[in-house]
């Protein structure tokens, strides 16, 4: 921080992962940070309120403080908001939380920026950690809270900086993807696929962005791209950086080979390393496979990436346990794209051989509100045995013939012979999965909110039938 920088922050949509991070990151240094948020709830609200953060639940003007230096507007804000229109009229000094990064945290520093549709919070929790484990002492700032760490971000005085940077736009007043913001030296591009229908109409504006991130990387710094995947190669082919390929195919420069998977995790070969993660599934070893990659781009030797691989824990939220009753195993994943969920749903597979897997789906997402993955998601869930799928959340503000229909999904699932219902909320679900339900099963429930926490519902169901 520089001495001319603010003292007082007030954040607006502060229960974003993003947001909550950098708050706490705040607080933990010694600024005041305040916040407010339409609906705070476990883990994040817990996560602040141990902070010392205050939180206001429900937007107002009164809710920012007189002295406020800079308010932080979260990019889900939007005009109308009581707390944008007071910060409007008040002539207050606002910014985007990507702006706060980029003004006060990343001028000067390396910068490893990772991307991509899927991955990207294992994957900067993996390689924030590789260099934690290697003595370099990062900060970072991941969507998520990685267990390894205990919160998602950490503004250290370190020449290092890991970020998750995501290809959603930076605020109402700044329609440019977050990641611009970034200042990268190092880049790694997981996938590309379309997502993010609100604010993007096809795939090929989201290759833009990529394009535009990776024209600001320096001619010294390092491009990390999926060689699998086209949409990667071709938003690379004219980049003025290093680029390096990584992928299972033979044209990559660091071809991942020799992949054994089992219970415990996944093991497997990156040109002549060998390396192993307590992870399972392919897109996690892929995961693993770039954040080595880059790694490597700052010496760190191949022990510490051993060592930091083998002791990764994982994300809060990513294929997460939360509960077992009468031998029934309750998990929380944030996938919600139908890629993510096909990939969670392989990799417990690998995880628990031979058990029933059920998948739980609340539509929540802005894509996936909509009818954009009408086809493509009842082949997502074909690695399930049963499948319960809820209505769309706040369905009122997606026009009728633009919205996903459950029940089609839910008919399509069940012509292939398995068992699928639609259920309108969380308490519907619980109702009627439990009597269903026998030992050895193993529920995942795929949300991207709280979902009516529906995962200590359906404990205590099965607790006390």
């Amino acid at each position: 921080m520089t001495k001319t920088a603010p003292q007082k922050f007030h954040f607006v949509g502060i229960s974003g992962t993003a947001m909550g991070a950098v708050a706490a990151a705040l607080q933990e240094r010694g600024f005041r940070v305040t916040g407010s948020d339409e609906s705070v709830y476990p883990p994040m609200s817990t996560f602040l309120e141990e902070r010392g953060i205050k939180l206001h639940q429900g937007y107002s003007k009164e809710n920012i403080p007189s002295d406020t230096d800079v308010v932080v507007i979260g990019n889900a804000m939007k005009r109308g908001n009581p707390e944008v229109e007071a910060v409007l009229n008040r002539k207050l000094f606002y910014l985007s939380l990507p702006e706060v990064l980029k003004n006060y945290f990343l001028r000067g520093k390396h910068n490893l920026v990772v991307t991509g549709t899927h991955g990207k919070t294992t994957t900067t929790a993996l390689l924030a950690w590789i260099m934690d484990k290697a003595g370099r002492k990062p900060g970072y700032l991941i969507g998520g809270i990685p267990k390894n760490f205990g919160q998602g971000a950490r503004l250290s005085d370190s020449k290092h900086f890991v970020i998750e940077g995501d290809e959603y736009d930076t605020a109402f007043f700044d329609k440019r993807s977050k990641f611009i913001h970034y200042l990268p030296e190092l880049v790694i591009v997981n996938n590309i696929e379309f997502d993010h229908a609100d604010i993007f109409n096809n795939i090929e504006e989201i290759k833009l962005s990529f394009k535009r991130l990776l024209n600001i990387v320096p001619e010294n710094g390092m491009v990390l791209i999926n060689g699998d995947d086209h949409n990667c190669v071709e938003v690379a082919k004219d980049c003025r950086a290093q680029m390096v390929e990584v992928g299972f195919s033979k044209n990559c420069a660091q071809q991942i080979r020799d992949v054994a998977y089992s219970p415990d995790g996944s093991r497997f070969k990156l040109g002549d390393d060998v390396y192993e993660i307590h992870l399972a599934g392919e897109f996690n070893v892929r995961n693993a496979a770039m954040a080595a990659t880059a790694a490597r781009f700052y010496d760190v030797p191949k022990a510490k990436i051993d060592s930091a691989l083998k002791s990764f824990k994982g994300i809060a939220r990513r294929q997460e346990i939360r509960g077992e009753a009468r031998g029934i195993k309750v998990i929380d994943d944030f996938g919600h794209h139908p890629t993510a969920i096909a990939q969670t749903l392989q990799a417990l597979r690998h995880r628990f051989p031979g058990h029933r897997l059920w998948a739980i789906f609340e539509p929540r997402s802005n894509t996936t509100r909509r009818a954009v993955f009408q086809n493509e998601l009842p082949e997502a869930f074909k690695l399930a045995d049963g499948v319960f799928i809820s209505q769309v959340a706040r369905l009122e503000q997606i026009p009728e013939k633009e919205r996903l229909h459950p029940e089609a999904v839910v008919t399509a699932i069940s012509m292939n012979g398995r068992p699928a219902f639609y259920e309108k909320n969380a308490d519907a679900i619980v109702e009627r999965i439990v009597p269903m339900l026998k030992k050895n099963d193993v529920i995942t429930v795929f949300s991207n909110g709280g979902f009516d926490n529906i995962h200590e519902k359906l404990l205590s169901k099965l607790r006390n039938p």
